[in-house]
């Protein structure tokens, strides 16, 4: 099984399918996962087979190995297109999220300012004030949201914690319209032996509607990109991704599609 663990706090820049040149802001620790899912598509493994020893980055490392960074890339290029949150988990448990958001952003605006701060999130944390309030100051707030089936998230994003599709759902409509919706679309078995397809209307349907609901600003749908700790998962086809682009687009709704 190949498994992706990412440097922190900095890392890249990569190109991102989605994004673009993006320089990446690792809060979790460099030598494993720190997550509150445990999706069986993680290319950063399951949980428990990459359990970090090492402690999360301190609000004053992140500030400093940013800006150094920066500063390289402003003399040597490339040139970012966006400052991208990610990395070996989820990046709004760090407790100084809000705080690193506030130092990226000043750093953003001296260094690059027509580069976007994007934050990939599960969605799990987003009941906190303070977590809604660092995540509206963000340019792309993409927050995860595979079904609102609930024994589907429980099969194949697995939460650590308790988890309610309802309670998510209410919390992405107090963001006003101002979310990036991101989707994963797949197929094959999971590690307990049922079907984890989930392009059929059977589950596209109902996601549509709440997607409708919540009206983000635009909605990512993409597949498996990279090898998955579950090896029974394959890609959603060209034409299944097209055709539930085209019922988004039938509602008026902007969306990007990666294959």
């Amino acid at each position: 099984m190949s498994t992706v663990i990412y440097p922190s706090p900095i890392f890249g820049p990569i190109h991102s399918r989605r994004l673009g040149v993006s320089l990446g802001i690792n809060l979790l620790p460099a030598d494993g996962k720190h997550c509150t899912f445990d999706c069986i598509y993680c290319e950063c493994g399951y949980n428990a087979d990459f359990r970090a020893k090492l402690p999360l980055p301190t609000r004053e490392e992140v500030k400093e190995s940013l800006e150094a960074r920066l500063k390289d890339m402003l003399h040597n290029g490339p040139k970012p297109d966006v400052l991208t949150f990610a990395g070996n988990g989820e990046p709004t448990s760090h407790p100084l999220f809000l705080e690193i958001i506030e130092d990226t952003i000043a750093l953003r605006n001296e260094y690059f300012p027509d580069a976007k701060v994007s934050v990939l999130s599960n969605a799990t944390l987003i009941a906190s004030e303070k977590v809604r309030k660092a995540l509206m100051m963000v340019d792309n707030n993409i927050l995860k949201l595979d079904t609102v089936n609930d024994k589907y998230i429980q099969e194949v994003d697995r939460p650590v914690g308790k988890y309610s599709v309802e309670k998510i759902i209410e919390n992405l409509k107090k963001f006003e319209g101002h979310l990036i919706i991101q989707t994963m679309f797949m197929k094959g078995v999971s590690p307990t032996g049922k079907d984890v397809d989930n392009t059929s209307n059977e589950f596209v349907l109902p996601w549509l509607n709440v997607v409708k609901s919540v009206n983000p600003e635009k909605v990512m749908i993409y597949t498996i990109d990279r090898e998955t700790p579950d090896l029974n998962l394959c890609k959603a086809t060209h034409e299944e991704l097209d055709r539930i682009a085209d019922l988004l687009e039938k509602e008026e709704l902007e969306v990007s599609v990666s294959y």
